[in-house]
């Protein structure tokens, strides 16, 4: 007790000695909390909510699955193919000349688009070598070697749309097997703002030379995805929350008047024969067709795609 009544009095003596203080609180107090932090990170701020929940969508969105299946290494043959690959940007790796060849002006003019390019091999070979490279076809001493075309993943496509806060806009393609209607298609979803083109494995064009010709360059900056199995690739899409809008001669819907076109949309493309494959066709949540009063039975599926995509990007405009 003693002891007790000690300690209280010096708490409360006048005389000099230990005092019990703040502990440095009150001065710490006074020196403010700083600097006043931005709207997106004050509690409660419309700002603060907005960057949540952009974070919350930016989680929930698939991840980039950069590097998806290759194509196989191909051989353009022929001075005129070599020179219309070549001045139309197809990509290239080596250009192979023949021995002793005969130096008109069209081998002059692939040398110098070759040279131009910079990044191209040059190789000489003998005769025999070329004809066994191109399997006896009529190479005319010029053979230019096309590199495995990079497939990109299905969700790529998605992902940059959202990048660049976008609904995403991909066409898909069914049974078309011209590489030149693949070329067309891709150059029509680049002009009007599509973010990638999907194509199956089997029994479907792929990016071959003829392809990027078609495409006019655009193939550079457009996507293709390549997938196994497309029916599943368009149920992966819906779970994304993305609209399949399939194209049918005998659609229930006409493409002016269906609203689901507004928002994130996988347009898919049949075949100008088959149309659409029944597996695909039952996966798609609209069936629509283009209004033809010409009377017309079918279109091309490079026209068809190139109509569709118009009509999007005007409601997007």
């Amino acid at each position: 007790m003693a002891g007790n009544s000690q300690r209280r009095n010096r708490r409360t003596s006048n005389k000099k000695g230990a005092q019990v203080g703040s502990g440095g609180n009150r001065r710490r107090g006074l020196e403010g909390k700083g600097p006043t932090p931005p709207a997106s990170a004050r509690k409660g701020h419309k700002k603060n909510r907005v960057a949540n929940a952009q974070a919350k969508q930016a989680a929930r969105r698939p991840a980039p699955r950069r590097g998806g299946v290759k194509g196989t290494s191909e051989m353009v043959v022929g001075r005129n193919p070599v020179y219309e690959a070549l001045r139309d940007g197809v990509p290239a790796v080596t250009l192979y000349v023949q021995q002793f060849i005969d130096n008109d002006e069209r081998v002059r003019d692939v040398l110098k688009l070759a040279g131009e390019r910079g990044n191209i091999n040059l190789m000489e070979a003998p005769r025999p070598e070329l004809d066994r490279m191109t399997n006896g076809l009529n190479h005319q001493g010029l053979v230019l070697q096309v590199p495995p075309y990079e497939y990109a993943h299905p969700d790529d496509l998605i992902v940059a749309a959202q990048d660049n806060h976008e609904d995403p806009l991909i066409v898909a393609l069914d049974g078309v097997t011209d590489p030149r209607n693949l070329g067309a298609i891709v150059r029509s979803v680049s002009a009007f703002g599509g973010h990638g083109v999907v194509v199956p494995e089997r029994r479907a064009a792929g990016m071959t030379a003829g392809a990027w010709k078609s495409s006019a360059g655009t193939a550079a900056r457009t996507p293709v995805s390549r997938v196994t199995n497309l029916t599943r690739a368009l149920e992966g899409y819906q779970k994304a929350g993305l609209t399949v809008v399939g194209l049918a001669a005998d659609g229930e819907h006409t493409v002016e008047d269906l609203e689901a076109l507004d928002g994130p949309v996988v347009i898919v493309i049949g075949s100008e024969g088959k149309g659409l494959g029944r597996l695909v066709g039952e996966t798609c949540d609209y069936r629509v067709r283009i209004s033809m009063p010409g009377g017309a039975e079918s279109l091309n599926a490079g026209v068809a795609a190139g109509i569709v995509l118009y009509e999007v990007a005007r409601r997007r405009a």
